[in-house]
C-alpha cells in the first residue's frame, strides 16, 4: 500500500516502494495507491508490480454496499479533498474531507493520535464520536478519475480501454 491509497496508507512513493521490495522479493507484488485509471495500472506494472490493486474507484459502483452519500462524495471530489491523518485509528490513512466536515470536525486541524493506542472503533475512544469507515470515509487520491457511479462492469471496461490507450501511447 503506497502513498495515495484509500484508508490506511503509506507515505512512501510507489516507485520507491516497489523498487525496494523487488530487491528482496521476486514473488507477485500487488501495488495500491491512487490507482483509478488504465494509465495508472500500466504505471504500476512499469515500476515492477505484477498487479494494480484498485479500491476507491470500486466504492463508486452500483454493486458496492457503501451508502449513496459516500459514493456521491467520491464522484464530486478529487485529490485535494483527501486528508492524511492518524487521528481516527492511530494508523495514518487517507480520508474524504467532506465526511470529516459532516462529522463536525475541521479536516485541516485534526490532532495527532498516539499510535500505541490504536482504536478502530471510535475517534479517541469516545463511543459518541464519529467512527472510522462508517462516518469517516476512507478514500484514495486517485478519485479525480471517478466522475459517476456506474456498474462495476462499466468501470472495468473503462479501465481496460484506458490501459490499451496508455500502451498505444507508449508504443508497447
Amino acid at each position: 500500500v503506497a502513498a495515495g491509497a484509500g484508508g490506511h496508507a503509506s507515505a512512501k512513493s510507489p516507485f520507491a516502494m516497489v523498487q525496494e521490495i523487488r530487491e528482496w522479493f521476486d514473488g507477485p507484488v500487488a501495488l495500491s495507491g491512487a490507482i483509478a485509471s488504465g494509465g495508472a495500472i500500466l504505471a504500476a506494472q512499469a515500476c515492477g508490480a505484477d498487479f494494480a490493486y484498485i479500491g476507491s474507484a470500486f466504492i463508486a459502483t452500483d454493486e458496492a454496499r457503501a451508502v449513496d452519500d459516500y459514493k456521491r462524495m467520491i464522484c464530486e471530489s478529487d485529490s485535494d479533498d483527501i486528508v492524511y491523518s492518524n487521528f481516527y485509528t492511530g494508523v495514518l490513512g487517507n480520508y474524504l474531507k467532506g465526511s470529516i466536515r459532516n462529522a463536525g470536525m475541521d479536516p485541516d486541524n485534526l490532532p495527532q493520535s498516539d499510535p500505541s493506542k490504536m482504536n478502530f472503533g471510535t475517534a479517541g475512544g469516545d463511543a459518541r464520536a464519529a467512527k472510522a469507515w462508517k462516518d469517516i470515509w476512507g478514500c484514495g487520491q486517485g478519485i479525480g478519475a471517478i466522475k459517476q457511479v456506474v456498474p462495476a462492469a462499466e468501470l472495468i471496461a473503462r479501465l481496460k480501454r484506458e490501459y490499451a490507450d496508455a500502451r498505444a501511447r507508449l508504443a508497447l
